[in-house]
């Protein structure tokens, strides 16, 4: 396997070489099988994660708040993309092939700066906006996104440190940005479990007291009402005593 040529020793470039080497001694079927995975296998995989513990978080006590927080992690996503425009506008780092002969590029022709991945930004504020909500769940979201990280330096179209910096950036948005975010999405999903698209936040059967927290089993709405009646039975009853 012939090395990359450069000036002065660069962990950076080192670790390119040895990761995309990889790629060089493949068979072609596992070197297209990493370029659809690592362009889109793991994003549609994300997506999948992401539906099924939507699924799973209408089921749970305070259904609105834990749904609030998954509909986080994609907006996470979103807003961390957004916030590498300027970034990638400002570094302007070329892909690594264009600056190094002898890598083995699985999907040429990208012409884009390097620095940072917007496919490592991308799936690590999914992987940790996930997290925060589901432990789980969001383990399994960081796992993929570290997977992506690999494929993105395994296909020759970034340089560890891209990715490196891609990961800062999407747990940077989706941790700091989720306070002002949950605040913003509780009351919006407590109120659509108020609503006729109560589904979408609550399993129905589930039921959702007035604060917006789901009930710990299919009577929990019924528990809430029987309470409350009983509370204002106890004061009209207290009324007639005093009179």
């Amino acid at each position: 396997m012939a090395g990359l040529a450069f000036e002065r020793p660069n962990p950076d470039v080192d670790v390119l070489d040895g990761v995309n080497g990889l790629a060089k001694d493949a068979p072609h079927w596992v070197n297209k099988a990493m370029e659809y995975i690592g362009e889109y296998g793991i994003i549609a995989g994300l997506g999948v994660l992401c539906l099924i513990a939507w699924w799973s978080a209408r089921r749970r006590p305070g259904a609105p708040a834990a749904v609030a927080g998954l509909i986080w992690a994609p907006l996470a996503a979103g807003i961390a993309l957004l916030a590498n425009i300027p970034i990638r506008s400002f570094v302007e780092r070329p892909r690594p092939f264009k600056d190094h002969a002898g890598l083995e590029v699985l999907i040429p022709g990208k012409s884009d700066f390097s620095f940072v991945s917007d496919h490592a930004t991308l799936t690590m504020a999914v992987g940790v906006g996930l997290f925060i909500a589901h432990r789980k769940f969001g383990l399994l979201g960081i796992l993929l996104a570290l997977a992506e990280g690999f494929c993105r330096v395994y296909m020759g179209v970034h340089y560890p440190t891209d990715v490196i910096g891609g990961f800062a950036l999407g747990t940077a948005v989706a941790l700091l940005l989720a306070p002002p975010a949950q605040a913003m999405l509780v009351p919006l999903t407590t109120a659509i479990s108020r609503s006729k698209l109560a589904w979408l936040v609550c399993a129905p059967g589930a039921g959702a007291d007035v604060d917006g927290q789901a009930g710990q089993d299919g009577e929990g709405g019924r528990v809430v009402a029987t309470g409350s009646a009983m509370r204002r039975g106890n004061k009209e009853r207290d009324k007639d005593l005093a009179a």
